[in-house]
């Protein structure tokens, strides 16, 4: 189950799965499902139908392509406009899918339906050699079809290794529509690096959406696309920085500002020495940046890649065209010819794009598990908006975090959960975040996880706080969901500190607030005592009473201990 389309206002949750199309309500998976079987190929696993993209092509028809038994096809879902019963039906038109949706159910692509056309990173061959970036017109639209130059590694290099693409999404530039463009994030064989060297850079490129390819050069490619280097590493001594090369997952967290959304990025190792995850975060000011410096270039006798340091011709290569801007040039057909060449030559940028901070948010090194998947939610706290993220693991876990700006500016990086969610260790597919609800898919099946879980924290003011959820605030009386606009004045947190101290009006070191349980034990054995904590950021500490007027602290939670105990004694918690 790897295609998952959510329509908030409409409450359904539309699934794509091995040669069916299911349709779920957003708010109770559990109910019975709605489905529809797309066309069926074979018997054979690898050669059934296996629904690879769902995008919305209009308010009743969604656009869905599969995989067809390693012959991609596509055609239309209508829904219709009843909210309550929708009518669920495949179009018996059915198109061709290449450039559109891979062959195979496991190779990574993605695609993005905006304005009438299908922007889409994938393979154009059965055996996933040949990757391309390609813009497909859909019904009624009068655009092009247009792609990246065909096996010119300097456009995209998948050598050996093809060219993974992780997301692609619509950002506007500023607000003359002629400026829009289209974003597609990747990893590849990085052709700078040298030509015995095989490392993997993670790229930003872009294309603009009114391009029509050349005039002369460059028919039916593209003339605007440019690409530039992610970065995503940890600042070591003497300039050494490990290096998160390869990028897994990418969100777009949307702001009040369309032009300028927050990019998350989850990274990992390619190094053999240890395996690591990390997130790192982009504005897109830095990216921008980026594509507006110098462009890389080959030269010398050696054909080393350096700076660009010539002339650069007009109009800006990677300039999109604009009769506002430029009544000369109202097409990219309009390019003079020297714009054209030097885009034939020049996709990549020289500067990299360096993440918010210069390193990342949250880190994982040789952990049990590997980072993959990636959704953020904006939360208002009470000292301002925290930045949740919910991350999707390799053993079938989502893990909720968020990072914490400390009064010197530095971050903490602060576990909120842990869930297990199937126990298979299978990718997850990226999740959905409407309102309130986490949508997490694998290979098992759909899962609906609430965002917030805060009765898990117990009713105690101490307890809440401690936890550090945005999402969770002790009302007075019980921990409970965190409404900015909610004026009752015994509401407690601090996400910030974690302080219960300062919070808690009642919260004393006192053993006659403690829950007193009788255990017994035989003497010259062990007995365990148990004694959970309510979130990962509470700590326990034993207390022994030895006499009535001694007390001693023998241990706390997360290390092995062992204590010799003279008979007899109270323990408290």
């Amino acid at each position: 189950y790897q295609a998952l389309l959510l329509d908030e206002d409409k409450g359904w949750l539309l699934v794509g799965g091995k040669d069916h199309i299911y349709l779920l309500k957003s708010d109770s998976l559990d109910q019975p499902s709605r489905k529809v079987k797309t066309q069926r190929f074979s018997v054979a696993t690898e050669c059934a139908n296996f629904v690879r993209l769902l995008q919305p092509f209009n308010k009743t028809h969604v656009y869905a392509c599969g995989t067809g038994a390693f012959h991609p096809q596509c055609t239309y879902l209508h829904l219709g406009h009843n909210t309550e019963e929708p009518l669920f039906t495949l179009s018996h038109t059915v198109e061709s899918g290449r450039g559109k949706c891979p062959f195979s159910p496991k190779e990574p692509f993605t695609a993005r339906l905006t304005d009438g056309d299908l922007y889409a990173g994938t393979s154009v061959d059965f055996m996933g050699a040949n990757a391309a970036i390609f813009r497909t017109s859909i019904q009624g639209s009068s655009q092009h079809y247009i792609r990246t130059e065909a096996f010119d590694h300097n456009w995209l290099n998948g050598e050996k290794l093809r060219s993974y693409f992780v997301g692609s999404f619509s950002i506007p530039d500023t607000r003359s529509p002629d400026d829009d463009k289209v974003y597609f994030f990747f990893k590849e064989r990085a052709v700078e690096a040298g030509q015995w060297d095989k490392r993997v850079y993670s790229r930003v490129a872009r294309v603009c959406k009114n391009d029509l390819g050349g005039r002369r050069s460059l028919i039916n490619r593209w003339t605007t696309f440019l690409k530039a280097r992610l970065v995503c590493s940890v600042p070591g001594p003497s300039g050494v920085d490990t290096q998160f090369d390869e990028l897994e997952d990418i969100f777009v967290l949307e702001t009040k500002d369309p032009q300028n959304p927050s990019i998350y990025g989850v990274f990992s190792t390619s190094s053999s020495i240890f395996r690591g995850s990390a997130v790192c975060v982009f504005s897109m000011a830095s990216i921008r940046a980026a594509f507006n410096g110098p462009f890389a270039h080959k030269e010398g006798p050696d054909y080393r890649w350096v700076e660009y340091k010539g002339r650069i011709p007009y109009p800006r290569p990677g300039t999109c065209p604009s009769e506002t801007y430029d009544a000369l040039h109202k097409s990219t057909k309009d390019f003079p010819d020297e714009v054209v060449s030097f885009m034939r030559q020049h996709q990549l940028m020289w500067e990299p794009v360096l993440p918010l901070g210069g390193r990342p948010i949250l880190t994982r090194v040789n952990s049990a598990y590997m980072l993959k998947k990636v959704v953020v939610d904006r939360v208002d706290a009470e000292d301002g908006p925290y930045d949740v993220l919910h991350l999707g693991t390799d053993d079938g876990k989502v893990v909720k975090a968020v990072s914490v700006i400390k009064d010197n500016w530095g971050t903490e990086e602060v576990i909120l959960e842990e869930l297990t969610v199937f126990q298979k260790c299978s990718p997850l597919p990226p999740p959905s975040a409407p309102q309130q609800q986490l949508y997490v898919s694998s290979e098992l099946g759909v899962a609906q996880l609430g965002l917030q879980r805060c009765e898990l924290y117990g009713t105690g003011c101490a307890e809440c706080c401690l936890a550090r959820d945005p999402y969770c605030s002790w009302d007075g009386q019980t921990c409970s969901r965190y409404f900015a606009m909610s004026r009752r004045r015994a509401r407690r947190q601090d996400v910030k500190y974690g302080d219960p101290w300062s919070q808690c009006p009642d919260t004393e070191d006192d053993s006659d607030s403690v829950e007193v349980k009788v255990v017994y034990g035989v003497e010259g054995n062990s007995t365990f005592l148990e004694c959970v904590p309510r979130s990962s950021q509470a700590e326990l500490r034993w207390t022994l009473q030895v006499s009535d007027s001694q007390q001693q602290t023998v241990g706390q939670t997360h290390e092995s201990r062992e204590v010799s105990l003279p008979l007899p004694f109270q323990f408290s918690h």
